[in-house]
């Protein structure tokens, strides 16, 4: 209940977005520079893309030029010829205006679609980052147990050659410090492991750069400015505008002709000595085509546009649902992680109270410095128990920063 209050707490006094403390506020430098620039790219292209869609309802003006030369005898023929058509499309029974928002739709829903495989690459440099932070304290954790297991094995030799304890405790000593040390290696290998992975996505140095602080945010703020909910949505404007689009391919639609035409011809005479005939002319023409396709497929494919639209409906709701799950559960394991610590914080009081009044019976010779040893260790392991937690909590909210848009 302490823990649950003190969560419910936090949810109402902090009024902050998901960000990173004021040092580390920039959570994108946590990724290489060379994915930087490719992410940079990407945006490029798509805004590239984006344009060409919207404006490719204006047609190509299409130029030509001829030239033929021939001698189909004795003669000697030259042809040329030179033209410049337009057939732009003026009307499509909307269908231009839909084009044109379509493009935009399809630049917002590609852009969204960028920051979410962004931000997956940010959560997963910032999540190694934490779990070598962790490795550490683990390691500094494992340490301290090792030199209890030390201690207790030297207390086990004691009593065993005084004859106190029988050889099966003595083993149990030695197997149970063999077991802590190893298990120390293991977690040095898996630190190498972690290490290994952030240099593949990251240029920041783990061993200076400061691990960012993720403040815990209300369930209004991290559905409102979810970019995974916001692409879900996206793609309806997307799917509706396709839609219109689809429909109006079938309706009627008028184009502008126009053009301009040049030819010339060259004949060579038979005499010599007289001129070549040359005929040379140039002439325009305009006007305009109105058409309207009677294609059987018509309503099946309009049929197929809606369904994907009525599914981005679907989809939008269902991502909502599964979000409001995602929130939950991560406050909930917030929460028992904050059980947890609290938890550790109390054993941290109740060993701070034994070894004060050890150190007080060590100092009357009551009690060993083993004694005072092993308490002092064991009140280190309960700090950073309470470290762990902490860092775990982190790592539960890069679940929802994952999704989050900050500005």
């Amino acid at each position: 209940m302490r823990a649950l209050n003190l969560l419910t707490l936090l949810l109402v006094v902090c009024n902050s977005n998901l960000l990173a403390t004021e040092e580390n506020h920039q959570l994108d430098s946590y990724i290489s520079e060379s994915k930087n620039k490719q992410f940079s790219y990407d945006y490029e292209k798509i805004d590239a893309e984006s344009s060409k869609l919207r404006d490719s309802w204006i047609a190509p003006i299409n130029i030509q030029y001829n030239y033929n030369k021939s001698k189909p005898d004795s003669r000697e023929q030259i042809y040329q010829n030179a033209s410049i058509k337009i057939d732009q499309p003026i009307f499509q029974s909307g269908g231009i205006y839909f084009a044109i928002k379509f493009a935009e739709a399809s630049r917002i829903y590609s852009n969204y679609s960028i920051d979410v495989a962004k931000r997956k690459l940010v959560k997963d440099a910032v999540s190694l980052l934490i779990q070598i932070k962790q490795s550490d304290i683990r390691i500094s954790k494992q340490k301290l147990q090792i030199k209890n297991a030390e201690i207790n094995l030297t207390l086990k030799k004691e009593q065993y050659i005084n004859g106190q304890l029988d050889s099966g405790f003595l083993d149990n000593a030695i197997i149970e410090k063999n077991l802590v040390t190893q298990t120390l290696y293991d977690i040095q290998t898996a630190r190498e492991r972690i290490i290994t992975k952030l240099k593949s996505i990251s240029d920041v140095s783990y061993q200076t750069i400061t691990v960012p602080h993720l403040e815990i945010l209300s369930k209004n703020q991290f559905l409102e400015n979810n970019i995974v909910l916001n692409m879900a949505s996206s793609e309806i404007e997307k799917n509706k505008y396709y839609n219109n689009i689809t429909i109006a391919k079938y309706l009627p639609k008028i184009n502008v002709l126009a053009g301009y035409n040049w030819d010339k011809s060259e004949n060579e005479q038979i005499n010599k000595t007289m001129p070549n005939v040359i005929t040379e002319r140039d002439y325009y023409n305009y006007g305009f085509r109105a058409s309207m396709p009677i294609d059987i497929n018509s309503f099946k494919d309009v049929e197929s546009s809606k369904v994907d639209y009525l599914k981005s409906l679907v989809v939008v709701e269902d991502k909502k649902r599964e979000l409001n799950a995602i929130f939950e559960q991560v406050m909930q394991n917030i929460d028992n992680l904050e059980k947890k610590r609290l938890l550790s914080l109390d054993n941290k009081e109740i060993y701070s109270k034994l070894l004060s009044d050890t150190k007080k019976l060590y100092s009357v010779g009551y009690k060993t410095l083993y004694d005072v040893e092993l308490l002092d260790n064991s009140l280190k392991i309960q700090e950073l128990n309470s470290q762990l937690f902490e860092l775990d909590k982190q790592l539960e909210l890069l679940t929802l920063y994952e999704m989050y848009k900050y500005n």
